[in-house]
């Protein structure tokens, strides 16, 4: 008899154990998958956020399972569309249920004195971007130069050893993609009080990671369309660019990094 009992008090603690592990594990599964929707929900809006088309609509987002759930108001039935096929590109969204609204007399939201998100990234990308087309231009040497942007409007400062390379610095801030103005507060300096470093020999592999860099950063060349080589300090562009502005511009580029002796662009041509 005591074994009987014992045998059913065995049984029904391994059955309480099973249970409670099962909770356990179900409960476990649903934290893991809700984290994994705030992520996606996450990962769709800062896409939103940081396109320049769809970050000044109102767009909600709600994952739930595989699907994610779009709501809200747009101009464009495009901007709709954009909206439905970056939140199927996130990793685990299989189906979108697009409800978001089109209407043509949708007006976005009054525009912040702060910045939003996207206009942040934007910023700090061109000030990346004029930092560092300074930093390898053989134009700006002599120059000390601070960059600052605000909304696409990039303020110069600092100080150069003459007023081409103040010009040089404007001009190579200008022609960044998303600059819209350029404000160059850079004061020109005499020789004798600002001392220009000897300049260094820089490796061919340097060189065409710079180039490559200075075309893309452009606004007015298509990088991504133009093939670079250096061998001891001489550039090779080939590939096809949309005119010879174009294609004047891309070797003017090349030429301006520093330890370029030569650019050869007979492998460029126009479509």
């Amino acid at each position: 008899m005591q074994s009987q009992i014992r045998k059913s008090v065995i049984a029904s603690a391994i059955a309480l154990s099973m249970l409670t592990a099962a909770g356990t594990a179900s409960s476990s599964d649903s934290v893991s998958q809700e984290v994994v929707q705030a992520r996606q929900e996450t990962q769709i809006w800062t896409t939103y956020a940081l396109s320049p088309y769809l970050r000044a609509n109102d767009i909600k987002v709600v994952v739930h399972g595989d699907t994610a759930t779009l709501t809200g108001k747009v101009g464009e039935e495009v901007d709709k569309d954009l909206a439905k096929q970056i939140a199927l590109g996130v990793n685990g969204i299989k189906k979108v249920d697009n409800q978001i609204v089109v209407t043509s007399d949708y007006k976005a939201p009054q525009v912040s004195t702060d910045r939003t998100f996207g206009e942040f990234i934007d910023d700090t990308t061109i000030t990346t971007a004029v930092k560092s087309k300074l930093l390898w231009s053989k134009q700006a040497e002599g120059l000390a130069a601070d960059v600052d942007s605000l909304r696409g409007k990039v303020t110069l400062r600092g100080t150069a050893d003459s007023e081409a390379h103040k010009k040089a610095a404007g001009r190579l801030a200008g022609n960044t993609m998303g600059v819209l103005s350029v404000d160059n507060r850079i004061e020109v300096q005499s020789a004798k009080s600002t001392q220009r470093k000897p300049s260094t020999s820089m490796s061919d592999t340097w060189i065409t990671t710079k180039v490559k860099s200075s075309l893309a950063y452009s606004s007015n060349v298509d990088g991504s369309a133009i093939s670079v080589t250096t061998t001891k300090g001489v550039v090779e562009l080939s590939g096809k660019v949309h005119s010879g502005a174009e294609r004047a511009l891309a070797v003017e580029l090349a030429e301006n990094i520093r330890g370029v002796t030569a650019v050869h662009a007979k492998g460029l041509t126009t479509l």
